[in-house]
């Protein structure tokens, strides 16, 4: 896979984005939005100075950033005031490069007539081929003098993007992309938002343990119960083996931000953990995660309940098993054998966690 990872110290200041109408000049700005770029489309090139100016003001909301702006043919008069900016950038010693997106002319005319859309240079009856011809010719020096020529006559989008970030990003491609991992109960509604969703309904369920109960997925007692288990250590194998394979394959189709949302009944116990120990698989595979558990707010933790000793080695212990090694035992086999005992002969209470 290709490494590419966003370093903003080998990003310039500025990019100006221009090149023919319908060459793909708005999905190259989403772009330059996902690399964390502040852009403007069609900014007339008068004012690049005065963008720059405010960027540089102190006091402003948040620190500096870099610009990508879009000046092109729908600045109409404005538009040939773009030599004499860039002049005087390079004056300035303003560190910038342009990009400049092209495609042929057969395919520009396929674009505008499935879009629908009014060539910019087509306001007084011309015909679209002869819009791009006008436009061509007007273009035509910026073309030589461009840093960067795209032509996405054979593109598409997801291979534009990537070329992008190829051109204007370096490190680790999968650092694009930011990953959330939440915990959820299903008691509480499906989650909407998910691009992954995993019920992990099948594990045991600590809830039925009373000293258990009160506490989360972040207490490593309960850590204990789930993940040192002989089922929880075999999910977990082959849950990283389908991580393996769909991650670089989200990256490879340029998405941005994926959701992955693991279940349990009431998301205080098992998905919290595991969700938990799924972005920390994430982490050492180079991806950006937050983890998040929406329905811990909700727990149900009972005044007075008794709470276990920590284990600070449980997650150390869990990947070793995981890895290969034999898992220790469960803690409290005795307490546990008791607890399925009983909830054997009980009926499931109804806030089952």
């Amino acid at each position: 896979m290709t490494e590419e990872h966003v370093d903003l110290e080998n990003m310039p200041d500025l990019v100006i984005v221009t090149g023919m109408s319908g060459a793909g000049r708005t999905e190259a700005m989403h772009v330059f939005e996902d690399l964390g770029y502040f852009c403007v489309d069609n900014l007339p090139a008068s004012l690049i100075g005065n963008l720059i100016e405010l960027n540089e003001r102190p006091g402003g909301e948040g620190e500096r950033k870099r610009l990508a702006v879009v000046c092109d043919a729908r600045n109409g008069g404005y538009f040939g005031s773009l030599d004499a900016q860039l002049g005087r950038l390079r004056e300035e010693g303003v560190d910038y490069r342009m990009l400049f997106l092209d495609a042929d002319d057969e395919k520009l005319v396929a674009r505008y007539k499935s879009s629908r859309r009014r060539h910019p240079l087509c306001t007084d009856g011309t015909t679209i081929a002869q819009g791009i011809q006008r436009e061509r010719q007007l273009l035509m020096d910026l073309h030589d003098a461009s840093d960067h020529v795209i032509n996405t006559t054979e593109m598409l989008p997801q291979k534009l993007r990537t070329t992008i970030r190829s051109l204007f990003g370096t490190g680790s491609e999968r650092r694009g992309l930011a990953v959330t991992v939440y915990s959820f109960g299903f008691k509480h509604g499906a989650p909407l938002d998910a691009d992954l969703v995993m019920d992990v309904r099948f594990l045991p369920n600590p809830y039925y343990d009373p000293e258990l109960r009160p506490l989360t997925g972040l207490d490593a007692p309960v850590r204990d119960f789930v993940m040192l288990r002989e089922e929880t250590i075999e999910f977990r194998h082959r849950w990283h083996d389908l991580l393996d394979v769909v991650m670089p394959g989200y990256v490879a189709e340029g998405k941005q931000q994926l959701a992955i949302a693991v279940g349990c009944t009431g998301g205080q116990h098992r998905s919290v953990a595991l969700a938990e120990s799924t972005g920390d698989y994430l982490k050492t595979k180079g991806y950006r995660v937050s983890v998040a558990h929406r329905d811990l707010k909700l727990a149900d933790r009972h005044v007075g309940a008794a709470v276990l000793a920590e284990s600070p080695d449980v997650h150390a212990e869990a990947d070793a098993a995981v890895g290969g090694v034999p898992a220790p035992a469960a803690p409290a086999p005795e307490a546990e054998a008791a607890t399925g005992s009983a909830t054997a002969a009980t009926p499931a209470p109804a806030g089952a966690r």
